[in-house]
């Protein structure tokens, strides 16, 4: 896989998963009252969500880097 085609992939999981965070912070903000260990399941699957969007994130500023060294 060229640094391109693997830059492309990774803007594209990028988008996928800020996506799903989004869309579990905005669940989480609507459950209203229920159940805390569901509410916390909830918030805790979209931190690492999060943690996730920090790494490519990471490794799509890194792979741009590479491609302007080329």
């Amino acid at each position: 896989m060229s640094l391109q085609e693997e830059l492309r992939q990774v803007e594209e999981d990028l988008e996928r998963l800020r996506n799903e965070v989004a869309e579990m912070r905005r669940q989480v903000g609507e459950l209203g009252p229920t159940d805390p260990v569901e509410r916390s399941m909830m918030i805790n699957q979209a931190d690492e969500q999060e943690i996730l969007v920090n790494e490519l994130d990471a490794r799509r500023e890194d792979l741009l880097k590479r491609i302007g060294k080329e």
